[in-house]
């Protein structure tokens, strides 16, 4: 084996960088699994892809999420339902991934964990074809389910809420191999931080209510209108706009007009952490990483215009757990900040949902679950219930 896979590990941390979510995931299992003294490599599958499939999985993802997210909805609709499309969609992805099951065939992990269900699919073909007999578990990036998560024979599932469990349960996906553990995010937001002192050591004004615009990785989405419209708020607010990866949007916003409020422009920053720590509301989309940081980080969210599809899902999830506000239209965001602050009794209720939901310490949770399968012998089979699923 070359490159990132040439020294065999433990564990086999699996992404694909569609959207920044399942990456950041992987990183922080990875993480966990080293703090535990568990040898981990993360591997980013779409690397060991061709070009064009590369392309089309993450590029135009992007792409659609910022010109064209109702069509990201409608792709979304139409490929969930339960165990169809399995066979075509294998097939595809078979033919694109050879270098994948390459790397995989030269240095068998112990365990494989996936934050996408790219890799899944790869790794459970090899083991039905009796190529590769590697212990398989799932993390389901999202609060909700989506059929492309839905395989047969996988060890571990891990999945945000109850909810999930339940709708997995019933579509067949025995009960023992799914575990509701939170989505794993890094350690470092699980570390306590206090609010002031935070704010001071990033430039930040220390007694002002702090509102972050997270863009996510990729720095995508209206955040340019969406700083614009938090200029309206009434309350003494600062704002801090964090960008990501995206330089032309960093530049845009610092050639705005003088603000109302104080503004502090962010480019890529591996201190999110820092960040929500200094915060009290965080702005933006309902991306299940971002969500999960932010809740571990004891913010109310205010969603803008989520995602069609797995974004609007997640929204219904903390709209009903009472951690987020939803706005649909950028001109009434003020409005809808300017309400939430006005009610402090409210304001102090979401806070306290918040701190009931998040689950900080979810990597080290699915790190706790997987690692009993390494310390095994390896012949021994996988954990009990995990190959048995719905019969086509």
């Amino acid at each position: 084996m070359t490159g990132e896979g040439s020294k065999a590990a433990g564990v086999l941390v699996l992404s694909a960088a569609a959207g920044a979510g399942h990456v950041r995931s992987a990183e922080a299992l990875a993480a966990a699994f080293t703090a535990k003294g568990i040898a981990a490599k993360h591997v980013e599958v779409l690397k060991y892809a061709s070009y064009l499939f590369r392309k089309i999985y993450s590029d135009l993802y992007i792409e659609l999420v910022n010109r064209q997210p109702a069509i990201l909805g409608l792709v979304y609709d139409f490929m969930d339902h339960p165990w169809q499309y399995r066979k075509r969609r294998l097939a595809l992805d078979w033919l694109n991934t050879r270098p994948l099951v390459r790397l995989l065939l030269a240095s068998p992990p112990r365990v494989a964990v996936c934050t996408h269900f790219l890799p899944a699919e790869i790794l459970l073909h090899l083991r039905r074809k009796k190529i590769l007999d590697v212990p398989v578990g799932v993390v389901i990036t999202d609060f909700d389910l989506h059929a492309m998560w839905l395989y047969r024979g996988v060890d571990w599932y891990f999945v945000a809420c109850e909810e999930t469990k339940v709708h997995m349960v019933a579509l067949g996906i025995p009960p023992e191999t799914i575990h509701v553990t939170g989505i794993p995010i890094d350690p470092s937001f699980s570390m306590p931080r206090e609010k002031t002192e935070t704010r001071r050591a990033l430039g930040l004004q220390p007694d002002l209510t702090t509102v972050l615009v997270s863009a996510g990785g990729f720095g995508m989405g209206p955040v340019e209108s969406l700083a614009n419209a938090l200029q309206e708020v009434r309350h003494p607010i600062q704002v801090a706009v964090v960008c990501g990866k995206n330089t032309e949007l960093t530049r845009r916003l610092k050639e705005l007009p003088a603000p109302n409020h104080p503004v502090n422009i962010v480019g890529f920053t591996t201190e999110m952490e820092r960040w929500m720590a200094a915060s009290d509301l965080l702005v933006g989309k309902a991306g299940g990483l971002t969500s999960s940081e932010a809740m571990a980080s004891g913010l109310v969210m205010v969603i803008v215009n989520p995602i069609p599809g797995q974004e609007e899902r997640n929204s219904d999830h903390l709209l009903e757990e009472g951690v987020a506000v939803r706005c649909n239209n950028l001109p009434a965001l003020a409005y809808k900040i300017d309400t939430l602050l006005s009610d402090k009794e409210r304001f102090d209720r979401m806070r306290q949902a918040v701190r009931r939901l998040a689950r900080p310490n979810a990597a080290a949770d699915v790190v706790s679950r997987v690692s009993g399968a390494i310390s095994r012998p390896k012949d021994l089979s996988p954990p009990s219930g995990a190959n048995r699923g719905p019969r086509s």
